[in-house]
């Protein structure tokens, strides 16, 4: 990659990878650099519950309050809403164009959650999807 494109990148920023490593021998963090700490930090948005963080109360999608619940259509929405929130809040270097929310397994509960946005200062058009279970934990056996 030569250089003018690294330092029109630098503002997508860098950070600590999540979940956090550390390298063996030197033992230094490892850092995610750009796009993949884009996507780790909506990762990170996704599975983060309200009060969590205790001096960011409101940090994360809060996702887990809809566990258990009716795989209907006004689900779907809430969802929808929660996320685009979230990432509006949490997430300022972005900007969300859609978030499709798909019942892709119900026997399973899986839902999945296509988040399409735009890099704000690039205009880069890009996606994520993120798996999420509506009914965590049926997959054990007796």
């Amino acid at each position: 990659m030569d250089k003018q494109r690294i330092i029109q990148k630098e503002f997508l920023g860098s950070g600590w990878s999540f979940p956090v490593k550390f390298s063996s021998g030197s033992y230094q963090v490892q850092l995610t650099k750009y796009e993949d700490n884009i996507n780790e930090m909506i990762n990170l948005i996704m599975q983060t519950t309200f009060g969590e963080r205790p001096f960011e109360p409101q940090f994360g999608a809060g996702l887990q309050r809809f566990f258990f619940k009716e795989m209907r259509p006004t689900l779907q929405g809430e969802i929808r809403d929660a996320v685009k929130s979230a990432l509006l809040d949490n997430e300022p270097r972005i900007k969300v164009v859609e978030v499709i929310v798909e019942f892709s397994d119900l026997q399973s509960g899986l839902v999945e959650i296509t988040v399409n946005y735009i890099y704000n200062q690039t205009n880069t058009r890009h996606n994520y999807v993120y798996p999420f279970y509506i009914k965590e934990g049926t997959n054990l056996k007796k």
